[in-house]
């Protein structure tokens, strides 16, 4: 058994290869039968939690300063020396046990995956993908970079999205259109690393053996249980079923706006005047108000926010050179939930928060199971774990050591409700755009067709919003969603997960205790049942189709009625 491995972070993160290879060597060469198998996966699952935190200490260090050389340097080094060999030492691990036929208690699932993996590697990609994660690295800088001045404050991006929810039209139009043009800015430079984007991944999915990078992907995420062929079957359906609600609202808010046509800027204003929801003056508050939601949603998982508190796992302010959007990374080997975000003191930061919360709660609820390739359920319900929580807290917002006055709770349950309808359709355009970009890679090569699909996608799915004389800002949207060149076609599992998420939060309306009991069940599951299970024990249904939309749609748009006649 291994129990010299680094108990401490400062140690794993100086480890080097020279110091990783024994372990790996020591267990290639064990003789692997039913009676050592427990211990051989215990060891080896320990190995890999050590590594994976390894490598995710040295990425959140570029992330939470991008301009920090020294933590690039470090990753880099860890790019060029350790991972390509520790890849190539996991895969001979997993062609270990695969070749053995056991068949351990708890790990169908496990080995199903690790045969996609194994089938799927080979080692000419391995310099491949190191490429490919310092491309990642210089996206961030660049957006990392993006900074403006305004009213003589050097401001992050996120740091002015206040400004768009203030009543002062033309305020708002001068803060959007600051950004866009510190935006526009960029277009050549990200334009230029997709061109390397692109070749390098056709180059990664030929290697491979796949027919296309579609067919890598698929298998890379380990999406077994639908097909690219469900994702055009699930756009149709958001066209049919969640367009027109998107384009009520959009008609509705212009009216209360009292305008001929709904702008970009006009999107995060409050409809009737009302001055912005102002959830909290320091970062202080922010946590203890989101400590108080989690403990009145369930007292476990308000102790693991705690927890997140107590060790300094979160690192929750906007600020120069802070790598954009929020992610939650598990440190494994420490079981310990790191939450990075950039917070303006707007009511989307209390959503950010939860969402991310859920996400920590899911892996320490999965990480009680034995063995760390037990713990991933995949994607498509990771983000069920986060977009519930966001449902499941909504009525706390008003307790007394909550963020809101009720009509204040009202109102920000109303905005979510709406935001979540108005994501599917843009969740379709970025899923769409991904499937046509390595559908026809030579024509997304040209930065210009990218902008032309991009527009023409929008145009099918988000009306509703004037564009007119802003066309350039439009059509480069998709530069700035970060999925599409960091992880691709990882998109369309938002949308998935937001129609269980809905489902899990409509038996919440019914017995709140229930609902929640039978989320945490799910979550503690991890990657030990299917996608489709993990969704039955959670209480929904995971689904493509118009009429489970429908149903969810019509539940929201009924919610968000009765929330607006209690504020009358």
């Amino acid at each position: 058994m291994f129990t010299d491995l680094p108990p401490a972070p400062e140690q794993l993160i100086q480890w080097s290869w020279s110091q990783i290879e024994p372990y790996y060597q020591d267990l290639a060469a064990r003789p692997l039968t039913a009676d050592t198998v427990t211990d051989w996966l215990t060891d080896w699952s320990r190995l890999s939690e050590c590594a994976v935190e390894l490598e995710l200490r040295l990425v959140i260090a570029t992330t939470v300063n991008t301009v920090d050389q020294e933590a690039e340097r470090r990753y880099n080094a860890f790019l060029d020396e350790i991972a390509p060999s520790l890849k190539v030492a996991e895969q001979g691990l997993k062609e270990k046990l695969l070749a053995s036929d056991l068949k351990p208690a708890g790990f169908d699932l496990p080995l199903r995956n690790m045969r996609a993996q194994a089938d799927l590697f080979r080692e000419a990609n391995v310099p491949l993908l190191t490429q490919e994660a310092k491309l990642c690295t210089e996206y961030d800088k660049i957006r990392g970079a993006q900074m403006v001045i305004w009213e003589g404050q050097e401001l992050t991006l996120a740091q002015l999205s206040p400004v768009y929810q203030e009543t002062d039209r033309d305020r708002r139009e001068r803060a959007w259109r600051l950004v866009a043009q510190r935006q526009l800015a960029d277009r050549e430079a990200i334009n230029d690393l997709w061109q390397r984007f692109l070749p390098l991944r056709r180059q990664i999915a030929a290697n491979a053996g796949v027919s296309d990078y579609c067919a890598y992907k698929w298998q890379q995420l380990q999406r077994f249980d639908y097909t690219p062929a469900d994702c055009i079957t699930f756009a149709q359906a958001i066209q049919d079923a969640v367009v027109p609600a998107a384009s009520r609202i959009y008609e509705r808010r212009c009216q209360r706006l009292g305008l001929a046509a709904l702008r970009p800027w006009d999107l995060d204003v409050d409809p009737l005047g009302r001055p912005p929801l102002h959830p909290f003056d320091t970062t202080d508050e922010f946590v203890t108000r989101t400590a108080a939601v989690f403990h009145h949603v369930d007292p476990q998982l308000g102790a693991y926010f705690d927890r997140l508190v107590r060790e300094d796992l979160l690192d929750l302010e906007s600020r120069k050179n802070k790598a954009h959007g929020g992610y939650c990374e598990f440190l494994a080997a420490s079981r310990q939930p790191f939450i990075f975000m950039n917070a303006a003191g707007v009511h989307v930061d209390v959503l950010t928060l939860l969402h991310e919360g859920g996400h920590a709660f899911h892996s320490l609820e999965a990480c009680r199971l034995p063995y760390f390739a037990q713990w991933d359920s995949g994607m498509e319900f990771l983000e069920v774990a986060s977009m519930a929580m966001e449902l499941l807290a909504a009525p706390y917002l008003d307790a007394a050591d909550g963020f809101y006055t009720p009509a204040q709770a009202a109102r920000a349950r109303i905005e979510n409700l709406e935001k979540t309808i108005l994501f599917w359709p843009y969740m379709a355009v970025v899923d769409q755009f991904q499937h046509w970009v390595y559908q026809n890679p030579d024509d997304a090569l040209d930065p210009a067709q990218c902008d032309a699909q991009w527009a023409a996608l929008w145009a099918r799915f988000m009306p509703g919003v004037d564009w007119s004389g802003l066309e350039q800002e439009m059509m480069t949207t998709w530069q700035r969603q970060l999925h599409i060149h960091q992880v691709p076609f990882y998109y369309v599992e938002y949308g998935l997960a937001q129609l269980g998420a809905v489902q899990v939060w409509r038996n919440a309306l019914r017995d709140q205790a229930r609902a929640v009991a039978a989320y945490r069940r799910a979550l503690a599951l991890g990657g030990t049942a299917t996608i489709p299970e993990l969704y039955e024990t959670a209480g929904a249904r995971f689904a493509f189709d118009a009429g489970t939309l429908r149903e969810a749609v019509d539940l929201m748009e009924e919610t968000i009625a009765a929330l607006e006649s209690q504020n009358e």
